[in-house]
């Protein structure tokens, strides 16, 4: 009997090629340096990204929300303060009750005039003339804002605009106020042949 032993017909063949070590070694250094190519280039791609952004937000103008909605109140304070508002018809009420308490019964015309219109009308006066200057305070205060912040900073022209109608507003508001509580405006009216 043969003791020879021949190899299998379906046995799989052995893989005698050789292994080239080198190829191997150093494909997996330059699989390393591709990722770390592209990690790199991401992150300078964020870095640029994050540059550009800064330089964006530092070139962008300001919203000027704030300055816009101050000049808005502004304007609406000096056209409640020539209009009237419901605070100065309350303190003028008032002080037409509390005159009219305090009037003796037996006062003369000139003293009914004076308790129920001429204090009345220097309390409107008063409510509608601090109206009048906390418009002229409010827009003085946006026009001079940019003048307190960097030098380059602009209003926009509405907001400017808006604010020089609160000035003009509050000042012709303070005119008026000055002219009634004083009684340059209108004369205060005299009973005729009111004892003296």
């Amino acid at each position: 009997m043969d003791t020879t032993k021949t190899p299998a017909q379906n046995a799989a063949e052995a893989d005698t090629t050789p292994v080239a070590l080198d190829k191997t070694e150093t494909a997996r250094p330059a699989e390393a340096e591709a990722d770390t190519a592209v990690t790199d280039e991401v992150t300078d791609a964020d870095l640029d990204d994050e540059a550009l952004a800064d330089d964006e937000a530092e070139g962008r103008e300001p919203s000027h929300v704030g300055s816009a909605a101050f000049a808005i109140v502004a304007a609406g304070l000096g056209v409640v303060a020539l209009s009237g508002s419901w605070v100065a018809g309350i303190v003028s009420e008032r002080a037409s009750i509390a005159g009219r308490l305090e009037l003796p019964q037996a006062a003369d015309a000139n003293a009914q005039i004076a308790a129920q219109f001429v204090d009345p009308w220097h309390t409107t006066a008063m409510v509608n003339g601090i109206f009048s200057a906390l418009a002229l305070i409010v827009a003085t205060f946006v026009l001079a804002l940019p003048a307190f912040s960097s030098p380059e900073r602009t209003l926009p022209t509405w907001v400017r605009s808006v604010s020089w109608a609160g000035i003009g507003l509050g000042a012709l508001g303070v005119l008026l106020f000055v002219l009634m509580y004083f009684d340059l405006l209108l004369a205060i009216p005299k009973a005729a042949g009111a004892g003296a």
